[in-house]
């Protein structure tokens, strides 16, 4: 019955981190393109 307790608390606890991680969206590191399923800027073209 612990056991059950113990991994309740703790999958309690990995929903509330990711849900925080879901709902804080921090943006990607660089230029991001204008173009739409880009998170990165490509560069010139050659």
């Amino acid at each position: 019955m612990r056991a059950l307790v113990a991994v309740a608390i703790g999958l309690a606890a990995a929903l509330c981190v990711v849900l925080l991680f879901a709902l804080v969206e921090l943006p990607p590191e660089g230029p991001t393109s204008p173009r739409p399923l880009l998170t990165t800027d490509p560069g010139p073209r050659k």
